[in-house]
Parts: structure tokens; C-alpha cells; sequence
């Protein structure tokens, strides 16, 4: 139940050598994990969400595996902020090769004839028009070197069950988005996908099954147990194993591969 750590990698060698790859949403966990794959993939990593701190500490790693790291500060529900960062990203690096779009929000996790509207229209502004705004900013530059946008959804898309309602909206309206964008932007030589994880094995999921653990009387041990024991391979993916699948589909070894969603759930849901 540990995080890996990424290997070191040469400069200039692995999947994203020498690239250019903007992350928006880098938080402790997932997003943290994909900076650092893509760095040990060789590729220089653009770092955007609100907190300036925790981009500072994620870009620190970077640097430390010996490639450059910009840090941006970006509310992407606004669209001067989402502009300020295509120019800076530009003018710092002259490129872009990859977008990592990975902009969470916690769900609301009741049912939806309980939830506030408000709510769900906030979700929808940041996981889908927040997401539409990056990717609008960045297609000139992405255009010009043939790139490849990588969008984050989730296991939800595969289930209804219950409190997940709001988050299902939001992370469904993403997916038809990320389709209909590959084929619009496909004659541009861009490529579009999405990694639709499952329970991610991080701080934030430790917490809650704590939580749960606390509620019941039973150990974290046995909450993870209960809740791996429904996947084929009866343990849940940690957040290096999710960025590695987004390193490959940003690769060239993806390169004929558009429109399409990739499970990371160790077998919890098959498509």
C-alpha cells in the first residue's frame, strides 16, 4: 500500500523526451504522480492549479529529476487566467506537446434530488468548460507539434450507484466532450483521450477509508480489503500506475490511438 517513486531518468530519454507537458490540476496525489512520470519520461513540465505552494513542492521534484519546471498559478474557470497561462507556457518554452487535464472537485456525495444545483453547475464549470477553456487556449500550440491531450474521468462513467450523481454528471458530460473534440480536432493532427481511474490508493483515499474504518469499528486494513476484494486483482491502483497509462497515451507509442477511454481500476468495471 506505498507510492512508488519515480525512476530518475537521462535527459533527453524516455517516452516524452524532450517535450513539453502543461498539467492542469496538480494536486498531492494524481496530479503530483503525473508531473513526475512525465519528467522521468524525459519531458519539461508546465505546473497549473490554484495553490502556488503545492505547485512549488510538485515543481521542486521535478527539477530534481533533472528536467525544467514552470509554475503557473491558474483558476481555469476564469478565461483570462486560462489565457495568461497559454502565453506564459509560450513564451517561456516556445512549444507545447502534451495537455494533462486533471481538475477535480469533491462530489457532492448525495443523492441528487438532494443536491444543490448550485453545485452541480459548479462541478460542470470547472471538470467541463474549465477543461474546454484549457484545451481551447492551447490548440494553436498543440496543432503545431502534432500533440496529444489527455483528460481525466473516472469509474463513475461505469456505475450509478448512489451519491455519485453530480460527479457522474460532470465526469460524462467530460467524456462526450473529449469525443466529439478528438474528431473536430483530429484533422489538426491532435490527438484526444481519456483515463477514466478507479479508486485511487492515495492520502485522500487513506483519510476516507479512516473515516469509514472509524464509523464501523474496523480496521483501515479491512475497509481496503472489502473494497479491493471487488476488483480482478483484489488491490487498487496506486496514483504512479494511473500517470504511467497518461505517459503512454501522450507517447508516441499511442499515436494512432484518438477518442478513446482507458480504464485504470484493476479490473473493478470492464468497458
Amino acid at each position: 500500500m506505498t507510492t512508488q517513486t519515480p525512476q530518475t531518468s537521462m535527459h533527453g530519454t524516455g517516452l516524452l523526451a524532450d517535450r513539453v507537458v502543461v498539467v492542469s490540476g496538480v494536486g498531492p496525489g494524481l496530479g503530483r504522480a503525473i508531473c513526475l512520470r512525465a519528467a522521468a519520461a524525459g519531458a519539461d513540465v508546465v505546473v497549473a492549479a490554484r495553490t502556488r505552494e503545492r505547485l512549488e513542492s510538485v515543481a521542486a521534484e521535478v527539477t530534481a529529476l533533472g528536467r525544467r519546471a514552470l509554475v503557473v498559478p491558474t483558476d481555469i474557470t476564469d478565461h483570462d487566467a486560462v489565457d495568461a497561462l497559454a502565453e506564459r507556457v509560450l513564451a517561456e518554452f516556445g512549444r507545447v506537446d502534451v495537455l494533462v487535464n486533471n481538475a477535480f472537485s469533491v462530489p457532492s456525495m448525495k443523492a441528487l434530488g438532494r443536491t444543490d444545483f448550485g453545485q452541480i453547475s459548479d462541478s460542470l464549470d470547472l471538470t467541463v468548460l474549465g477543461t474546454l477553456r484549457v484545451i481551447k487556449a492551447f490548440t494553436p500550440a498543440l496543432a503545431e507539434s502534432d500533440g496529444a491531450i489527455v483528460n481525466l474521468s473516472s469509474m463513475v462513467i461505469r456505475h450509478s450507484e448512489p451519491r455519485y450523481g453530480s460527479y457522474k454528471i460532470a465526469k460524462s458530460a467530460l467524456l462526450a466532450m473529449s469525443q466529439s473534440l478528438a474528431t473536430e480536432l483530429g484533422e489538426q493532427g491532435i490527438r484526444i483521450n481519456s483515463v477514466a481511474p478507479g479508486y485511487i490508493w492515495d492520502d485522500q483515499l487513506k483519510w476516507y477509508f479512516g473515516e469509514i474504518a472509524k464509523k464501523y469499528g474496523i480496521t483501515v486494513e479491512q475497509v481496503y480489503e472489502q473494497t479491493a476484494s471487488r476488483s480482478d486483482l483484489k488491490r487498487l491502483p496506486e496514483p504512479d500506475e494511473i500517470a504511467d497509462v497518461i505517459v503512454f497515451l501522450a507517447s508516441d507509442l499511442a499515436r494512432s490511438v484518438t477518442g478513446q477511454t482507458l480504464d485504470v481500476n484493476c479490473g473493478e468495471y470492464h468497458a
